[in-house]
């Protein structure tokens, strides 16, 4: 484009093309320091918001309180003088303190120290809550600069190659430009140096005029736009929470610093040395889409650096992106075979998650094309997915293959080391390089089991776990298995989690309970028994169900139910009609369940989904549901837990309320019994480190109580029952 002839219209217009080059520049600056700004700005609120809370609980926490946490202080002539708060403590300078009668130095520094620690504890740990019912106006101006910082940090990234590309095509022109808009610069240049100045002018426009510029300053307008937090409206911020709350909570808590400090405080076992080589261990995410919280980062470093582990973290912590940032890891340098083992019903779930989460591609090794997808896999490399059941089916894996990385999933299904599909998973195990075996509940029954799961990665250490079920020494345990077993709970590492209720809805049987209960008691029926005192048609359980159904359906609340028996899914199915989904029984398709699933989020208003609890309450992602109903106690406390946690893990944005109903005089109270042994021996072993004694062990249930251990434990209810009732 030639510039034009007239002096002064060529002096503008070399003018507006420098300007128009230079704003270019401008916005990208702009636009380079707002993600900064941003993240500085989400700090400030947060600290705003903890400072406001902390205040509040200051002003009414008695002096007296700050006994604990420093021993010994004396407070009486303090609070004869009026001092009654912590807050008071703050207020008041320390020349104010020691002008009361009796209060010496030692105790003004010592209640000065005591009380600041405490003010600066408790703001460390008062974090955000995002309710999405409530919509805290403090909370909403978070999500609006989380939003807007996180759009911005993307469209730099975007952006950066283009406006790299421009400022070199651009800026060597602009001293050109400059002289070309000097009346005098162009007046005392010779007629040579003249037509260079034009000829790069001439330059400087066509750049400014091409289709990539023109892209990328309309580009840099919109991202602006989107930086600015004021521009997203409260109802589009809180959707966006709702619709990917574990990203948004994740985004803030590495702004914050939360997570480090969170992880850090967890306890996990792991030796300093130990820890300090696994922290500096470099992790390569570029083929990962989802940021890691530090504790995922921790897990899949960790399960690198000691090749054969367990992380048993507690159900809902993201087991499975700990697994594939490993997988990716390795893929980015060079190893690319990953093989996931896990049940049927959730290798769909497996599949979506490697697309979400990773660029590594996924293949099926299940179904009819299982031969097919595995020789692709083997030329290809990736993340392959297969069942517990088919590892030691597929042709095209010879016993040669070597893994980069074996993840089992749900890994409690292989503690049997008898078992056919132990040995088969161990023989996967034994031709890879790591090997990450998942399991919220690694121990369920006894400490054999956990035992076992130790000795498919690390003979040595099994060899060295006690055989049997003795609390005392659960802290050496723990210290003897960290090298292979890392476990973290959600109290620790999730603090932004919503809480969980759990209410133990006992109930009264009605006249036809009572009887049916009876007869199946008589006649020695123990499945018979835990029915008759489920939600079955015409029950008072069942009753209470649809009370519970009701109420979370007026408080616009979506409903889980979990029942062992499908008869009971049916009359409940039944009872709440129209609004029910499902149900997912074993032998629903993995595909189909997650259809329902997928429904059941979409479904507005009132909504239940119902579950056969060992189908449905393991690998699905329910997070739209707050309240979950168990029909039933179960023998296993794990899958009961396994249950809850489908809608109380990350990315859940309500509180979850879970009612557990149970039968009144019946063998629910019994199952119950043999629950709280159960919890009691993974308490001490797999959750934490402290022991509290052996007695609490070795006080036997009052089923176990009941004649001689040798009598099978089912057969001893049946008995207890028998003899309550008069029967026996």
């Amino acid at each position: 484009m030639a510039a034009p002839n007239d002096k002064r219209t060529l002096r503008e217009h070399a003018r507006s093309q420098v300007a128009r080059a230079r704003e270019t520049l401008r916005q990208w600056e702009n636009l380079a320091s707002a993600p900064a700004q941003l993240r500085n700005a989400v700090r400030g609120h947060v600290a705003d918001i903890a400072q406001e809370e902390v205040s509040g609980q200051l002003v009414t926490m008695r002096v007296s309180e700050l006994k604990k946490t420093a021993k010994g202080l004396r407070l009486a002539k303090l609070e004869e003088a009026g001092i009654a708060t912590v807050a008071d403590v703050l207020a008041n300078s320390r020349e104010q303190l020691l002008a009361i009668p009796g209060v010496g130095a030692q105790t003004v520094d010592e209640v000065k120290a005591a009380a600041e620690h405490f003010a600066e504890r408790s703001r460390a740990d008062t974090r955000p809550r995002f309710d999405p019912q409530r919509r805290d106006p403090r909370h909403t101006r978070i999500l609006a600069h989380l939003q807007a910082e996180q759009t911005a940090s993307a469209a730099v990234d975007d952006l950066r190659e283009t406006v790299h590309r421009f400022r070199e095509r651009a800026m060597p022109y602009f001293a050109a430009a400059d002289r070309a808009g000097s009346r005098l610069a162009m007046l005392f240049s010779r007629r040579k140096r003249r037509a260079e100045t034009l000829a790069r002018l001439d330059v400087l426009t066509e750049v400014n005029a091409d289709a990539e510029t023109q892209a990328l300053q309309r580009d840099l307008a919109a991202a602006l736009d989107r930086a600015r937090p004021e521009r997203w409206t409260t109802d589009e911020l809180w959707r966006d929470y709702e619709r990917r709350a574990a990203s948004v909570n994740t985004q803030l808590a590495r702004l914050t610093g939360s997570d480090v400090e969170d992880a850090g405080r967890a306890e996990d076992f792991v030796g300093a040395d130990l820890r300090q080589e696994i922290e500096t261990l470099p992790l390569d995410r570029s083929l990962m889409r989802t940021d890691l919280r530090y504790y995922q980062l921790f897990g899949a470093k960790y399960a690198i650096h000691q090749r054969k582990t367990i992380i048993g973290d507690e159900m809902g912590l993201g087991k499975t992106i700990q697994a594939l940032a490993a997988a990716a890891h390795l893929a980015a340098n060079g190893q690319r075979r990953a093989l996931v083992i896990c049940p049927a019903s959730v290798v769909p779930n497996w599949l979506n998650e490697i697309r979400k989460h990773t660029q590594l591609d996924a293949f099926s090794l299940h179904g009819p094309d299982r031969e097919e997808e595995a020789r692709r896999w083997l030329r290809r490399g990736g993340v392959a997915v297969t069942t517990f059941n088919t590892v030691d089916r597929l042709e095209s894996l010879p016993q040669r293959s070597k893994f980069a990385l074996v993840i089992v999933d749900e890994a409690h299904y292989i503690k049997n080391p008898n078992a056919k599909r132990s040995t088969a998973v161990g023989a996967v195990i034994g031709r890879s390089k790591r090997a990450v075996l998942l399991s919220g509940t690694p121990m369920e029954n006894r400490v054999q089991e956990f035992k076992s799961l130790i000795g498919h990665l690390r003979p040595d250490l099994a060899e060295r776990v006690g055989e049997g079920d003795d609390v005392v020494g659960a802290e050496a345990f723990r210290q003897t298995v960290a090298p292979v077993y890392l476990r973290r709970n959600q109290e620790d590492v999730l603090t932004e989690l919503p809480e969980k209720i759990e209410v133990e809805e006992w109930v009264q049987f009605n006249a036809e309970d009572e009887d049916e209960y009876r007869e199946q008691v008589r006649r020695r029926n123990l499945m018979g028994m835990r029915r008759a005192s489920s939600a079955v048609p015409g029950s008072a359980k069942l009753e209470r169900l649809a009370e519970l159904v009701e109420d979370a359906g007026e408080e616009g609340q979506k409903v889980i139910v979990f029942s062992y028996f499908l008869d009971v899914l049916k009359a409940v199915g039944e009872r709440i009609g129209d609004r029910a989904i499902g149900p997912i029984t074993g032998k629903v398709a993995a595909p189909k369940r997650q259809a329902m699933v997928d429904e059941f989020a979409r479904r507005e208003g009132p909504a239940v989904i119902l579950a056969q609890i060992e189908a449905g309450g393991v690998g699905l992602n329910i997070q739209a549901a707050s309240v979950v109903v168990l029909a039933e106690p179960q023998w296993k406390p794990s899958i009961e837990q396994q249950a809850v946690a489908r809608a109380h893990r990350m990315g859940q944005t309500r509180r979850v309320q879970v009612h557990r109903l149970l039968g009144k005089d019946g063998v629910d109270e019994r199952i119950r019994e043999v629950q709280e042994h159960k919890e009691i021996l993974f308490e001490h072993y797999a959750r934490h480190s402290d022991a509290k004694g052996s007695g609490a062990m070795a006080t036997a249930t009052a089923v176990a109580a009941r004649e001689d251990d040798a009598v099978p434990l089912e057969q001893r209810i049946i008995e207890a029952e028998r003899a309550r009732l008069g029967l026996a």
